[in-house]
């Protein structure tokens, strides 16, 4: 079963509602494998965020508020919000802002609180998408795959998404996803609903400190490291990812 598509209903059954928002210049597609191991027990939603996808670009000054609330409508309250990436940023700010939309909060290779250094490394590739926008493509794909087993043919699928993007649409939402964890970061507190952070052990740029980071700093959060695996976690591990948010979800039902 295939992701609702914005503007489809979603599966009426009496289910859990999951919604998966995915990362900068990707789109819902991004989330078919974990989707095809969620269907079964919930209805899942993965609207593309504005920018992206099927949706018109964005302009460069776009803000994380502005990319939420594009996407806020397309989620039922009560939801189960699971962000990866800027998506996870998204997520964390409708579960401070819009908290009536999220029964929980899972943040899925997330950055948080970047440290000088952190934020040295994300302003200079932010510096080489806005002069070398395919560059900057390859080496993404370099930085997310090199070292695992995704087939050739899924690493080909992601490239073709990157290219594809409005290049000013792209930089208006990675500055967004440069920045916007300064934002949040004295606001985390503020976010009460029961959270989830998990990532990849190798993930060079949202890194397990950084997830640790996140779980000390929502009220009640736990972290979940998947030992191996790097930035494109739901592509790379989606049963490790798959059930620790099912594990989660379930014990947050049941609290």
């Amino acid at each position: 079963m295939a992701p609702t598509a914005p503007g489809e209903e979603p599966d009426s059954r009496a289910r859990p509602t999951v919604v998966l928002l995915h990362g900068v210049g990707l789109d819902h597609t991004m989330w078919e494998p974990v989707t095809a191991l969620l269907a079964d027990r919930f209805t899942v939603l993965a609207p593309d965020l504005p920018g992206h996808g099927a949706r018109p670009p964005v302009g460069g000054a776009v803000t994380l508020a502005e990319l939420a609330a594009g996407v806020a409508d397309r989620i039922p309250a009560g939801s189960h919000l699971v962000g990866f990436s800027l998506g996870a940023l998204v997520a964390q700010h409708l579960a401070l802002h819009r908290p009536e939309l999220a029964a929980t909060l899972t943040s899925v290779s997330s950055v948080c609180r970047r440290d000088a250094r952190e934020r040295a490394s994300v302003e200079a590739r932010l510096r080489t998408a806005r002069t070398d926008y395919a560059a900057s493509t390859a080496a993404s794909l370099e930085r997310w795959y090199t070292g695992t087993d995704v087939p050739r043919s899924v690493v080909e699928r992601t490239e073709a998404t990157l290219r594809a993007n409005d290049v000013g649409s792209f930089l208006g939402c990675y500055r967004v996803f440069a920045t916007a964890d300064a934002e949040l970061a004295p606001r985390l507190g503020g976010i009460t609903v029961p959270a989830l952070a998990v990532t990849g052990g190798e993930d060079p740029g949202s890194t397990p400190e950084m997830t640790r980071r996140l779980a000390e700093a929502l009220p009640s959060c736990r972290a979940v490291i998947v030992p191996g695996a790097r930035h494109m976690l739901p592509v790379e591990r989606p049963e490790a990812l798959v059930r620790a948010l099912t594990t989660f979800i379930g014990e947050s039902a049941h609290a």
